[in-house]
């Protein structure tokens, strides 16, 4: 996976290509699954959700520009596998997700790999964690229809958010949006597809 489907493509941070090759993606999914655990693909998880294709987790984590000393915030935990990479490269992720379901699930399973650098919530992502904020970087892993502003407020100045915005059954784009002192900055990365933001991100 990492030498066929990440280096064979755009993926060069050594970090992001570290962590993709020390990050067991089986254990996110159903073991019904695991024979496509390494298959660059999307595949299912529980409440009509879906694991990222790893090519999408590490572009969206090499994206940010991580250091190790980042501390980093993640709006959708789902399976806990972003997470889980993210964890790899900086110093602290705080994730919440909005499906109570999958918040245990995902919790559990980072608990049990050991993630100790993790702490995830049960919550609606686009008020995020002002408590623990300003953040270094903010992953959006659902696609928005707008940019959230809390989470805007909760960058710090230099900082970046990479996110799909659009709606589903429409064009995505990802895009990294920088923090400076004039404001956001907007950089285009790809077109995506990813299932939709839900809460209060929505009209």
């Amino acid at each position: 996976m990492v030498e066929y489907d990440l280096k064979g493509r755009d993926i060069s941070d050594p970090a992001v290509l570290k962590a993709m090759s020390r990050v067991p993606r089986h254990a996110f999914i159903a073991d019904r699954l695991s024979h496509l655990a390494y298959s660059d693909s999307a595949l299912p998880i529980a409440a009509g959700q879906t694991i990222s294709q790893p090519y999408i987790v590490a572009l969206m984590t090499q994206s940010a520009q991580l250091k190790s000393t980042d501390v980093v915030l993640e709006i959708g935990t789902g399976s806990g596998y972003q997470a889980a990479v993210l964890a790899e490269v900086v110093r602290e992720v705080f994730s919440i997700e909005i499906l109570e379901s999958l918040a245990k699930t995902a919790t559990a399973t980072l608990k049990r790999l050991g993630y100790d650098n993790i702490r995830t919530r049960h919550g609606d992502g686009y008020r995020g964690w002002a408590e623990e904020a300003p953040f270094d970087a903010i992953l959006i892993t659902a696609a928005a229809p707008k940019i959230p502003q809390p989470l805007v407020d909760q960058l710090k100045v230099g900082g970046r958010i990479v996110m799909p915005l659009g709606s589903q059954g429409m064009p995505q784009k990802l895009i990294v949006l920088t923090r400076t002192e004039m404001g956001l900055e907007e950089k285009f990365i790809t077109g995506v597809a990813f299932v939709p933001m839900t809460g209060e991100v929505r009209p």
